[in-house]
């Protein structure tokens, strides 16, 4: 699903699915309580279009939903079901609440610290509501990538979304939950891109290969595109852009997936041991690729066209969504410069490694992060 290390925590995700990561044993026990194909049509365009696929159309329709919320400035219900929410919520000490928060803080920190210093900017609502997201995209990650992931079963994955559907009534079941229910009171964030994120966990579970663009990009919708949608209500549309809020909320879309492409890219041989393989089987055929290819790791002319076309692919999203960064609320646009600038990177890294994605690991090291952070800054002050 969502949740990588210090990769790729993007404003719109922040939570690139990172099928690989290492899974933190605190955040775990308190789970307990409680090549190259055009960029897809839904992020380039806000009009129907026919050439849409079925897994465009879908994630179209959320993204228009979405952004009427936001162009209404309500989260969907009802003045009545609004008050009862901050009733229920209200009940929570502010003790407690700012604890909460805080925790939240202290996680993205922990696993996202470039973005997280990206966030210092924001106003406090803005920020701690970010962190909750944030946190609870994370407790969902770790739910199939975690130390109980062996263990995990549909089943759970439907308790969790129980829960979801619980605090988002107002009713938390413990203190992140609270840090999130509070945030919804306040935001027009809806739960729809919440439970898709919960779907992108029941995917995983039951599939380790993608028959075409159209089946991977609803999948990197689920895991990433869906935190876009989540965070766009919480950073804001700047008050002075002339953009539509369907445009916005297609560019966070459009840096989700681009940031889970990359992540896919970059993981190649990692995924591949463990008998998954994230790229499309029709586009390897195509390429004179087959999965014997991957499994057996070896950089041919053939491969090396084949990723540098993926990456095309990846570029392309990235350049849709970096038109999008100026229309939010200039105090919102350094952490998503920041997760933009340093993700690309790595599409540069792979190529730098003669697209040898299946023994050499591309990363950014902490001396280009800091220059990216400055970067991204300067342009986030640019834009203002």
């Amino acid at each position: 699903m969502a949740c990588p290390r210090e990769k790729s925590r993007s404003p719109f995700s922040f939570i690139a699915r990172n099928r690989n990561s290492q899974s933190n044993s605190r955040i775990c026990f308190e789970l307990k309580f409680s090549s190259a194909g055009m960029v897809p049509a839904a992020v380039t365009t806000d009009v129907a279009s026919p050439s849409r696929t079925t897994s465009e159309e879908k994630v179209y329709d959320v993204v228009l939903k979405q952004a009427a919320l936001v162009k209404q400035k309500k989260t969907g219900r009802s003045i009545h079901e609004k008050k009862l929410l901050e009733q229920r919520t209200g009940n929570i000490s502010w003790d407690l609440l700012n604890k909460a928060y805080d925790r939240c803080g202290e996680i993205c920190a922990e696993f996202a610290k470039t973005f997280y210093l990206g966030t210092l900017l924001m106003t406090p609502e803005r920020k701690r509501a970010i962190w909750a997201i944030y946190a609870w995209c994370r407790r969902t990650d770790e739910l199939v990538d975690g130390p109980i992931a062996s263990h995990l079963t549909p089943r759970a994955l439907d308790r969790w979304e129980e829960r979801l559907a619980g605090l988002f009534e107002g009713h938390p079941y413990d203190m992140f939950d609270a840090a999130l229910s509070d945030t919804v009171s306040k935001f027009p964030v809806d739960i729809q891109p919440f439970k898709h994120m919960i779907q992108g966990m029941r995917v995983d579970l039951k599939k380790s290969r993608y028959k075409n663009f159209d089946e991977l990009y609803l999948y990197c919708y689920y895991v990433a595109g869906t935190v876009g949608l989540m965070t766009v209500p919480v950073m804001g549309i700047a008050p002075e852009s002339k953009s539509s809020a369907e445009s916005v909320y297609n560019a966070a879309l459009a840096l989700g997936i681009a940031n889970q492409l990359t992540n896919i890219l970059r993981d190649v041989g990692e995924d591949a041991r463990r008998g998954r393989i994230y790229l499309p089987q029709d586009e390897l055929g195509q390429a004179g690729l087959s999965d014997d290819d991957i499994f057996r790791g070896k950089v041919t002319e053939k491969w090396r066209n084949f990723i540098s076309g993926q990456i095309k692919r990846a570029r392309m999203l990235f350049d849709e969504a970096e038109r999008g960064i100026a229309e939010l609320n200039s105090a919102s646009r350094w952490p998503v410069w920041a997760s933009l600038l340093i993700y690309r990177q790595i599409l540069d890294v792979i190529e730098a490694n003669d697209y040898d994605n299946f023994r050499k690991r591309a990363f950014v090291g902490r001396a280009k992060k800091l220059v990216f952070l400055s970067v991204a800054f300067g342009k986030a002050v640019a834009a203002k």
